[in-house]
């Protein structure tokens, strides 16, 4: 989502310098005001005691997303990625870390590993993970592939379509209710969605009236297609997708469910995936009959949540989808 913050284009140019003819805090004389001041902050608290730091070197703030403030934290036990949230409450990162740390248990490709979610006192919220340092570039398209198909491979559900709690993409609701039929999950929790929040919002009806046809009509578009429940990443652009130092894919800002692995590719619009990326990916997942047909359908949801966010720029690339399977499917 293009409102996602993320990892990414950090300054170190507002660190947080001791200033000369100050006391040092750190003495016995002082101790108090530190311990009150830990009371007061969730974060520097976990940090100096189950993040295993006697210091707070600096706090550097991280620019590249407009949903919640991020910062890097230096320690003398190294570095940790914060985001902070002042409007919303735990619910949205928890969502985020349990996405995160399904993707990191599959040990597939490379995510920031969370460490704790929690309120903080004056209202919002909190998320404590890895630091990650990025290289210069997106990383190795073919390496890409792979490793999101492994992670695809690997990570899999028992309970079906869904995941443990709802989340978010980008700043829209998520419904991940457990189902065991991806055709209706699909249809209900994603595209049915977001078309009535454009009613809701905008009076759409046209919208919302052809997009349910097409709803109760698209079943045939998966007609000899085994679909399995697969762990998504589910908002791959190119802002959630970078590299380490030493040139390994990393992904970012999940929006995690169970899922058709094919959905993954519903931001392709915007992820810059070539044809490495694609080759490498269907050596360990093989491409299914009808793929072509049904990546318009999963690049639908993304279109209808970027309309419901950000407005009527969106709204004729969707409803050029809808006519154009309305057509084929002569629904």
């Amino acid at each position: 989502m293009t409102m996602a913050a993320h990892v990414a284009l950090i300054s170190f140019s507002s660190s947080l310098p001791s200033l000369p003819g100050l006391p040092r805090l750190s003495s016995t004389k002082y101790r108090p005001l530190i311990m009150a001041a830990m009371s007061d902050d969730p974060v520097r608290k976990w940090i100096i005691t189950e993040g295993n730091a006697t210091e707070i070197i600096r706090i550097s703030p991280i620019g590249g997303g407009c949903i919640n403030r991020a910062s890097r934290y230096d320690t003398d036990a190294g570095s940790f990625f914060v985001k902070t949230n002042r409007s919303i409450g735990p619910s949205m990162f928890e969502g985020e870390a349990l996405g995160l740390g399904a993707m990191f248990s599959t040990r597939s490709i490379r995510v920031p590993k969370p460490f704790k979610v929690g309120p903080l006192p004056t209202g919002g919220s909190y998320i404590i993970m890895e630091f990650i340092d990025f290289g210069l570039s997106r990383g190795n398209q073919s390496d890409l592939g792979r490793k999101l198909a492994e992670m695809h491979k690997t990570g899999k559900s028992e309970k079906g379509f869904g995941f443990e709690v709802d989340n978010t993409i980008g700043s829209t609701p998520q419904i991940n209710t457990w189902s065991s039929d991806w055709i209706q999950f699909y249809g209900e929790h994603r595209l049915g969605y977001q078309l009535q929040l454009a009613r809701d919002q905008y009076g759409d009806s046209t919208m919302y009236e052809k997009g349910q046809r097409l709803v109760k009509s698209m079943g045939p578009l998966f007609d000899n297609v085994v679909i399995e429940p697969c762990l998504l990443h589910g908002d791959l652009w190119s802002g959630n997708i970078s590299s380490d130092k030493k040139g390994e894919p990393v992904i970012l800002d999940p929006a995690c469910y169970y899922g058709h692995n094919e959905v993954e590719f519903g931001m392709s619009w915007c992820a810059g995936f070539g044809g490495s990326f694609y080759s490498s990916y269907f050596k360990v997942m093989p491409k299914q009959p009808g793929f072509e047909q049904r990546k318009n359908l999963y690049m639908l949801y993304h279109y209808l949540n970027h309309y419901n966010l950000f407005g009527s720029g969106y709204r004729s690339s969707a409803m050029s989808i809808i006519d154009d399977y309305l057509r084929m499917l002569k629904a």
